[in-house]
This record gives structure tokens, sequence and C-alpha cells, in this order.
């Protein structure tokens, strides 16, 4: 009942009291430019890891301190907000501060200053600014304008994970939270199962989808209006340059820091549907996407420096709103703890089972049947559900 009265309390009149936070968000690709300062000034080699301490250990302290956000934007506001630019600056700015930071990794790679270790500290640095690049092409990439759809395939550029851009509007929000959709982890699945299914099963999906949107066309694969291969074009331009600025033995630390980011991404994306299942209507088809579909967290430095990444189930309902106007919901099933916390729980699999297993079972009043379930483990599963009922 408090949390209910907690997230629907509205903001004031024509207001986002988080307004000023947003640009805090910067400081993610600010990660890429901090470390070469930061060890400069203090000597301590730790800091080349700054992107890997700020997302996995400040975010989640801060998170615990800080707190739920608990205000939703008010209806009456919703074309006041969508329409203020001051937002859409807030991720615009984002990709010339990710690209500036890749260019210095990259000079800094390219020289014999750092050890390895401090090069692969870089990396993983740039690594995370990648990944979150990835949730600010998501932003960008759900609008309808065409800067900001242009926008989002050179935000994945660093990554060089274009094939997103088709694949998360045209297939994850289509078949969300049921087992046809790779980027929805199943109940007893590891996030380390999850990788390569969700990884193949995306690209995959994003070629079909897009052979078949040029084929309604009546154009072929090579043809300029191929979203996919626009988007890997870009990366191949940038990362072209940056190897005849540089050199070919930076390729390595590119490759790397692209791995890394598409792993924080796909973790995320194991722990938004982790064990949820779509209703299926009377005719055998699956429910429209509700908030009951996509775990929930309502952090708010999280949702900060995620752009609301955490207010799913809004999302997946009304992809079309933009960052600031999505609401929190007291329908859809609420993690312990912020987005960032549940990336490392996640990469310990017995750790993550014992928080998540018994709220995704909860989520459904300990009806296993109703929730997306590995298929080899639904015996276990319900081994194991009945020993946990049997014992009280």
């Amino acid at each position: 009942m408090e949390r209910s009265k907690q997230i629907n309390r509205r903001q004031p009149r024509g207001q986002d009291r988080k307004r000023p936070l947003w640009m805090l968000g910067l400081i993610a690709p600010m990660c890429a430019l901090l470390p070469s300062q930061l060890v400069l000034h203090t000597g301590a080699p730790v800091f080349w890891w700054i992107g890997p301490i700020i997302v996995l250990i400040v975010i989640p302290v801060l998170d615990w301190v800080v707190g739920e956000d608990g205000a939703n934007p008010r209806d009456e506001d919703y074309e006041l907000l969508s329409g203020d630019r001051y937002y859409r600056w807030c991720t615009y700015l984002f990709l010339p501060i990710q690209l500036f930071g890749l260019g210095i990794a990259s000079y800094l790679w390219a020289g014999d200053e750092l050890t390895v270790v401090d090069k692969l500290g870089l990396a993983a640095t740039l690594g995370f600014v990648s990944g979150i690049g990835i949730n600010a092409a998501h932003e960008l990439g759900h609008r309808v304008e065409h800067l900001e759809r242009w926008l989002a395939k050179i935000a994945l550029a660093q990554s060089g994970y274009g094939h997103f851009f088709v694949e998360h509007n045209r297939g994850h929000h289509v078949r969300v939270a049921t087992p046809e959709d790779p980027a929805s982890a199943r109940l007893g699945e590891s996030l380390w199962e999850f990788l390569p299914r969700s990884v193949s099963g995306g690209f995959r999906s994003a070629i079909r989808l897009e052979r078949e949107r040029l084929a309604r066309k009546e154009r072929g694969w090579w043809d300029i209006d191929n979203h996919i291969l626009q988007a890997w074009a870009m990366t191949v331009v940038l990362f072209g340059t940056l190897i005849a600025l540089f050199g070919w033995h930076i390729l390595p630390w590119l490759a790397l820091q692209a791995v890394i980011g598409i792993a924080l991404l796909e973790t995320v994306n194991y722990v938004e549907h982790y064990g949820l299942l779509r209703a299926r209507r009377s005719n055998g088809r699956y429910a429209r996407c509700s908030p009951r579909d996509s775990w929930n967290s309502d952090r708010l430095v999280t949702n900060i420096f995620l752009f609301h990444l955490q207010r799913h189930s809004d999302h997946h309902a009304n992809p079309g709103r933009r960052y600031q106007t999505l609401r929190s919901s007291a329908q859809a099933p609420q993690l312990p703890a912020g987005y960032a916390t549940m990336v490392v729980l996640a990469a310990v699999p017995p750790l993550w089972r014992i928080v998540m297993d018994h709220r995704v079972l909860a989520h459904y009043n300990g009806d296993i049947t109703l929730a997306n379930v590995q298929p080899r483990k639904q015996g276990r599963l319900r081994a194991t559900l009945a020993y946990r009922r049997a014992t009280g």
C-alpha cells in the first residue's frame, strides 16, 4: 500500500523535479575522459578502471543511500515534457563525448606508456561507456524523427552492435516476455546460458526482419536503405579512422571494449524480463504487453544514469514515450535493487537464483506454469517449489 501511494505521487504542475539531474547522465561517457587525468593527478593506476568502479560499486551504493524516486509526471504535462528540447540535448551530447573519449583511449592504447593491465582497465572503462551508449541509442532509436534515428546508429558504432537498431524495435518489442524472444531470460536460465542465446538469436532475428522489410519494398539486401548495413558501415568508418590514425595494434582493444559493451547491454536484458511470461488470449495469441511483463526499479540514481530505463514496463506499453515522461507502475514487479546492483548479482548464478527465483514465483502466486521457464529446468524447479510448500 505504501509503495502504491509513493509511485502515484505526482510532480507539481509543469515541473520535473529531476530536470537539472538529467545532465548527470553525461558522467557515463565522461568516464572515458577521466582516467588519464585522475591517474596523472593521483598517481593511482586503479583509475584506469573508473568505468566498472562507478557502474558496479559507486552507483549501487548511491542507489541504496538515495533510495527511490517515487514521483510520476502528470498526464496533463505530457506534451510540455515531450516537447522540451533540453531532454533531447541530454542524449544528443552523449555522442560527441562518447566518441571523443574513444579517440583519447585509442591514442593511449597506441602508446607504450601504459602497462597491459592499465590498457585492460581502460578497455573495461570504454566497454562500460559503450554499453551505456547502447542505452542512449535505445532511447534515440525509438523516435520517429530521422535525425534521432541516425544518431542512434552512430551511438551503436562504438560497440559494433548496429543490428540492435532493428532487432530491438521490431523483434524484442513484438515478442517480449515470450519464449520466442531471445532477449527475454527464462526462469532457471543463468546469465552465462542466456548471453550466447540472446546474442546469436538477436543477430539472426535482425537479419531476417530486415530482409523481410526490404523484400516488401522490392529491394535487395545490399540496398542503401538497409538499416543494418548503414549501422555497420558507421562502425567500419569509425574503427577504420582510428586504425588509420593510431595503427592496427589498437584493433584488439577496440574489439575488447565492444565485447564488454555488448555483454553489459545483454546483462541488462537478462535482468529486465527474467522469468516473466505474457498471458495468452483465448485464440492462443499472446496478450498485449502489460506492466506485469517487465521488472522495474525506481531507484533514482540508476534511473538518471540510464534515462529512466528502469521504468521498463511503461516503455514497453508505450514505446513512443520519451524517457522524461515514463511512469512507474504499482502493477509492475519490482526488483530489490537498481539495475546496476542486479547486474552484479546476475554474474553469480547461485546468488541470482536465491534473490530472484522466489520473486518470479510470488509474482505468479506460486503457479510456475505461468512463468517463462527454461525447458530443461522445469522438473527441478517444480520439485523445489513442491519441497518448499511441503516444508512450509
